[in-house]
């Protein structure tokens, strides 16, 4: 074999390979370099004014009308004749306690008033007779008060064993059934009115001399989707010293979607500071990303920047840019850093 002329070849069918790759390189070259068209724009320059700085507390929709009923003597549960969810009226039986002692107690001392009135009305009769003493006849009137006394103790007893509803409303917690032994101060069941509602936050120490009674904050509940604007009805004086917060009810519009227990969150204003701001529009969005277009002798730059509270059509800018640059406003969806812009006047 002839290695010369192989190898000839080779080399002679490689230039030919690598020549057709070469061109379209070149082809490539041009193409990127080509210049980019201008696009007309709007533009807004970066200024300085007085931010609103926002802070968010949590809170809790719970109504304003609420209870826990307990029972105010010991005994057994008779009657409960409710579920959760079980809508209630003013004056309804809720819970019936067995309690046979006060019963037994009561019928003693109505005889033993009974006896004590009879005593005295004899005693009355004497006096009048002159067979009695008016000293006896006020011993007897001071009998009676007593026996009175204490049947109204004993009757005022007997009607603790019935539980009424306090107000019209729905049960909403039921911690005992039937059979179950009720003891005071034990909560039985909680019922709730939510024909109005409130939500209930803890605010920040910091915050809580901006708040006063009738202050209209913005309210966002989550679960319903809705944003609402409540009224400041009810604040504490002081702050727990242990959270460093004060509890705020807010009265907020009744909604089919709102319910009892729902998480809130609610808007307070902090102190009032001078913040950069750039029209909204200006701000462009990609992922976890804020960007803006800088215009730099009528070119178009990409600049990262860092956000803060939107407000009344502005932006809020923590980073990346300067007061007095100017960025584009409208057309930026379209631009390429380093495209030539056409500045339109409003």
């Amino acid at each position: 074999m002839n290695w010369s002329a192989l190898m000839a070849g080779v080399i002679l069918l490689s230039g030919i390979a690598v020549i057709p790759g070469c061109k379209g390189q070149d082809e490539k070259t041009e193409a990127e370099v080509l210049p980019l068209p201008s696009l007309a724009v709007t533009v807004g320059e970066v200024h300085k004014e007085v931010g609103r700085s926002r802070v968010e507390v949590v809170g809790t929709v719970e109504a304003v009308q609420k209870a826990s009923l307990s029972a105010r003597i010991s005994g057994q549960i008779v009657e409960l004749p409710l579920v959760l969810g079980s809508e209630v009226e003013s004056g309804d039986l809720l819970v019936k306690i067995s309690a046979d002692e006060i019963s037994a107690k009561v019928l003693q001392a109505e005889a033993q008033l009974a006896q004590a009135r009879r005593n005295l009305a004899r005693e009355n009769k004497l006096q009048k007779e002159g067979a009695s003493t008016r000293e006896t006849v006020k011993s007897l009137q001071d009998v009676t008060r007593i026996a009175e006394a204490a049947y109204t103790e004993v009757k005022t007893m007997l009607d603790y064993t019935l539980i009424t509803a306090p107000f019209s409303g729905t049960v909403t917690r039921k911690m005992a059934n039937v059979g179950d032994l009720a003891s005071p101060g034990v909560s039985l069941l909680e019922i709730e009115n939510s024909d109005a509602l409130q939500v209930l936050a803890q605010v920040p120490e910091a915050l809580i001399l901006k708040v006063t009674i009738g202050d209209s904050l913005p309210v966002h509940i989550p679960a319903a989707g809705l944003t609402l604007l409540g009224e400041v009805v009810e604040m504490a004086p002081a702050a727990d010293p242990m959270s460093r917060t004060a509890p705020v009810k807010i009265k907020i519009p009744v909604g089919p979607d709102l319910r009892v227990g729902q998480f809130a969150r609610v808007t307070l204003e902090s102190s009032a500071e001078m913040t950069l701001v750039v029209p909204q529009p200006a701000v462009i969005s990609r992922g976890q990303m804020d960007l803006v277009f800088v215009v730099e002798e009528n070119i178009a730059r990409l600049r990262l920047i860092r956000t803060g509270a939107v407000y009344d059509g502005n932006v809020e800018i923590l980073s990346g840019l300067d007061p007095g640059e100017v960025v584009v406003v409208r057309g930026a969806e379209k631009l390429q850093d380093g495209q030539p812009l056409t500045i339109e006047t409003n």
